[in-house]
C-alpha cells in the first residue's frame, strides 16, 4: 500500500489554501517578514504560495503548469542580498501558521518545516542577481522522508 503524499494529509488544496492564508497574516504581522512585501505583492499571492506549496509536497503540478516555473519564482525572491534573520522569522511564523491550521501530527509538521526550510534555502540562493538564477529549474518535490527525485 502506498503511504499518502504530505499534500493528502495536509489536507489537499484546501488544506493548502488555508495553510498559505495562515502564513501570509503571520507574515505581513511580524515586522521583519512584512518587509518583503512592503513593495506590493499580488493579490492572489496566497493562493499562489498554495499552488506552489501543493505541488512540492506532492499535489498537483497547478504552480508549475499555470503560474510560473521554479526559475521564475527563485528570481522572484533574488537580488535581495543576505536576509538571514528574516528567513529565521519567516519559518518561525511558518511553524505558527501550521499551528493555526492544526497540522499538529508530528511525522507531517516535520516534513512540511522541512520543505519549507529547503526552499527558504533555494529562494536564498541568489542574493546579489536574478540573473545568477539558471533557466529549467522545477519544483522540488518532498515526500515523508524529504526530497523526491
Amino acid at each position: 500500500m502506498t503511504e499518502q503524499t504530505l499534500y493528502a494529509a495536509a489536507g489537499g488544496a484546501e488544506g493548502m489554501v488555508r495553510l498559505a492564508h495562515a502564513w501570509h497574516a503571520r507574515a505581513l504581522a511580524d515586522e521583519v517578514v512584512a518587509h518583503a512585501f512592503s513593495h506590493g505583492y499580488r493579490p492572489d499571492h496566497s493562493e499562489r504560495l498554495a499552488a506552489y506549496l501543493g505541488e512540492g509536497l506532492g499535489g498537483p503540478p497547478v504552480y508549475s503548469t499555470t503560474m510560473a516555473s521554479q526559475s521564475a519564482v527563485v528570481r522572484l525572491h533574488s537580488g535581495n542580498g543576505e536576509h538571514d534573520e528574516m528567513d529565521r522569522r519567516a519559518t518561525a511564523t511558518f511553524a505558527q501558521a501550521l499551528d493555526d491550521v492544526g497540522i499538529s501530527d508530528p511525522r507531517l509538521r516535520q516534513a512540511i518545516l522541512d520543505y519549507w526550510c529547503d526552499g527558504i534555502r533555494r529562494m536564498s540562493a541568489h542574493p546579489d542577481s536574478p540573473a545568477s538564477v539558471p533557466d529549467g529549474l522545477t519544483v522540488p518535490r518532498w515526500g515523508w522522508d524529504g526530497p523526491q527525485t
